[in-house]
C-alpha cells in the first residue's frame, strides 16, 4: 500500500493539501522534520501517514488527555489501530495496552510527555522497533511559546535512551521564529525538513470589538447564531461560571470548562460539546488545546488572551471544516490590567525557578502582551497584523476582517458623497464582493438540497447516537454538504465525495446512498 491508497482508503481525499505530500516523503526517506501548519490544516494527517507506512511503532508525544483520546478514536472509526497511554487509564488498562503492544496490536500509540520519563514504558520502548516519533504541539518546549511545559524538555533524553534512534518529526499550528528555533535545538532534530505552509486561514472572518456593555454584544453575536456550535474564551473561572450562567438564563445551550471543575465534570461537559447536545462551551484557556470538532461556526474571546500566539489557537478552533467561521474579540482595557496581574503572580510564585529565569519569563510575557494589545487596538488589517507577526507578508487589505470591513464601507460613504462616487463606488463593491466570495468559500444550496442535507444530518445524529461517537466522527458537515450537491446514487460515487473513505464507506454508504434517493429519485 502507498500513501495515495491510505489517504483514499482510511481519509477519503483523493489528493494531498499544500505541503503534506513533500512532507511525508522527506520523513519517509528517513529524514527529521519541523511542520508548521495552521489549524485545520492537517498536521495530524502528516504523522500518521507515514506511522502506516514505516515499519514497527509510532509514538505520538501530545500533551492533553482529551486530545489523545479524540484522536485515538477518529483513527479506529477509520479502521487504523491505535491507542493511548495516559493517567486517565487504570493501572490494570495500561497493563492491557502494554502487552497488546508488546504483541504488535498498534501502529500509532499517544502518550503524554510525562510518560516518557516513567521506566515503565522506557523499558518497553526499549523492546519496540519504535521507528518514528512525532511531537505534536511541539511549541510547548519553548519559554518563548505560549504553552511552555517544562516536561517537554525531556523528550530529547528519552529519544536518547532507545537503542536505535527514530525518525523525530516536530508538529505546531502556532510558532515564530524564536519558537522554531527551539524548537530544533531543544528537541536536537537532525538536519531536518522545514515546512511552513503559512498560517493564513482564508475562511476565518477576524473582529474586533470594544463594547459598552461586554455581556450585551456576546449575547447579541450568539443569538445570530442559534443552533450553531462554538466557544467564549474567558480569562478567569468566575467570569465562566458567570457568562455561562447568563447565556444559559437566556436559553442558550451553553456549558462550561474550567480547571475549577472535577475531571468528571470536565468530562461531562466537553462530551456535551463535542457531542452537539451544548451548542456553547463557555471556557477559560484550560480548554481546547488540540479540540478536533470541525463544525465549530465561531469563537469569541470575551477578554483579550496574553499574546496573539494564544489567541491564533484557540481562534483557530473555529472551521477546522474549512467552512466559512467568525473569531471575535471583545476588547477593554480591563484586559491588559488583568494580564499583567497573571504576570507579577507568576513572578512571586515558589515554583522552584531561579529569579533570573523568572524575570526573563515575566520580560518576554510583557513582550507578547504588547503585540496583544496593538492587534486589539490596530486600524490596520487584523489578518494582516496576524501574519506579519508569523513572520509572513500579507496585502495591506485582507478584505475580510472587521477594520477591512469599516474602511470600505467608510470609503463607500466618501465615494457616494462625491461628485464622481459612480466609478469608484462601483470598483469598492466589486472589492467587497470578491472578498465575500473567498469568506463564503462555499457552493450555494438550492432549496432542495438543503432539505436533502438536512437528512443527512438526521441520520449522521441517529449512527453517532447508536455508536455513541461525536457526529463528525460519522462524516463531517462539509462531507455532508458535498454529498447534499453532487448527490451520489452509487458507492462508487459515494467514494468520490471529500472525506469518504473505502472504510466509512463500507460502514455507512448504503444508509446515507438511501437517504439520497428518497429525497431525489433515481436518475
Amino acid at each position: 500500500m502507498d500513501k495515495y491508497s491510505i489517504l483514499k482508503q482510511y481519509y477519503g481525499h483523493s489528493a494531498f493539501r499544500a505541503g503534506q505530500e513533500e512532507l511525508i516523503d522527506s520523513i519517509l526517506s528517513g529524514r527529521d522534520a519541523l511542520c508548521v501548519m495552521p489549524t485545520g490544516g492537517g498536521k495530524s494527517l502528516c504523522y500518521q501517514i507515514p506511522a502506516l507506512l514505516l515499519p514497527g511503532i509510532t509514538l505520538v508525544v501530545s500533551p492533553l488527555i482529551s486530545l489523545m483520546k479524540d484522536q485515538v478514536a477518529a483513527l479506529k472509526s477509520a479502521g487504523i489501530s491505535a491507542a493511548y497511554i495516559n493517567s486517565s487509564l487504570t493501572g490494570e488498562q495500561i497493563r492491557t495496552v502494554y502487552a497488546r503492544t508488546r504483541k504488535g496490536a498498534y501502529k500509532l500509540i499517544y502518550v503524554a510527555p510525562e510518560r516518557l520519563e516513567t521506566n515503565s514504558f522506557l523499558s518497553l520502548m526499549q523492546e519496540m522497533d519504535v521507528s518514528f516519533l512525532a511531537v505534536d504541539e511541539a511549541h510547548c518546549i519553548s519559554q518563548w511559546g505560549q504553552d511552555f511545559r517544562p516536561s517537554y524538555l525531556g523528550i530529547a533524553d528519552f529519544i536518547n535512551a532507545l537503542p536505535r534512534r527514530p525518525i523525530v518529526a516536530a508538529y505546531t499550528a502556532t510558532a515564530t521564529k524564536q519558537v522554531q528555533s527551539d524548537i530544533l535545538r531543544l528537541l536536537q532534530l537532525q538536519s531536518p525538513y522545514r515546512i511552513v505552509t503559512g498560517f493564513d486561514r482564508p475562511n476565518l472572518y477576524f473582529d474586533v470589538r470594544r463594547p459598552k456593555n461586554k455581556f450585551s454584544a456576546l449575547a447579541a453575536l450568539i443569538d445570530e447564531r442559534r443552533d450553531r456550535s462554538g466557544i467564549v474564551y474567558c480569562a478567569t473561572r468566575a467570569t465562566v461560571e458567570r457568562v455561562c450562567d447568563s447565556l444559559c438564563d437566556r436559553g442558550i445551550a451553553a456549558t462550561r470548562y474550567h480547571a475549577g471543575l472535577t475531571d468528571e465534570e470536565r468530562q461531562q461537559n466537553q462530551d456535551d460539546f463535542q457531542f452537539d447536545r451544548k451548542t456553547v462551551m463557555v471556557a477559560t484557556n484550560a480548554f481546547g488545546m488540540g479540540i478536533d470538532k470541525p463544525n465549530v461556526r465561531f469563537v469569541i474571546h470575551y477578554n483579550m488572551p496574553k499574546d496573539l500566539e494564544s489567541y491564533y489557537q484557540e481562534a483557530g478552533r473555529a472551521g477546522r471544516d474549512g467552512e466559512p467561521a467568525r473569531c471575535t474579540l471583545l476588547y477593554s482595557g480591563a484586559d491588559v490590567r488583568t494580564i499583567r496581574f497573571f504576570i507579577d503572580k507568576e513572578m512571586e510564585a515558589d515554583n522552584g525557578l531561579p529569579a533570573d529565569v523568572k524575570a526573563e519569563a515575566a520580560r518576554k510575557a510583557e513582550e507578547r502582551l504588547k503585540y496583544m494589545t496593538f492587534y486589539s487596538t490596530t486600524p490596520r488589517c487584523l489578518r494582516g497584523f496576524l501574519l506579519n507577526y508569523f513572520g509572513e507578508t500579507a496585502a495591506p487589505r485582507c478584505g475580510n476582517c472587521s477594520n477591512c470591513r469599516m474602511s470600505e464601507q467608510a470609503a463607500e460613504e466618501m465615494q457616494q458623497q462625491a461628485a464622481q462616487a459612480k466609478e469608484r463606488a462601483a470598483a469598492s463593491a466589486k472589492r467587497l464582493a470578491g472578498a465575500r466570495r473567498r469568506a463564503a468559500d462555499a457552493e450555494p444550496l438550492s432549496e432542495a438540497d438543503e432539505k436533502l442535507l438536512a437528512g443527512l444530518y438526521a441520520l449522521r445524529k441517529r449512527l453517532a447516537a447508536k455508536q455513541k461517537l461525536p457526529a463528525y466522527m460519522v462524516f463531517n458537515d462539509s462531507t455532508l454538504r458535498q454529498m447534499a450537491l453532487k448527490k451520489p446514487l452509487s458507492v462508487e460515487e459515494l467514494l468520490n465525495i471529500p472525506g469518504v473513505g473505502e472504510k466509512k464507506a463500507a460502514r455507512y454508504g448504503q444508509e446515507f446512498l438511501s437517504v439520497i434517493e428518497e429525497t431525489v429519485g433515481t436518475r
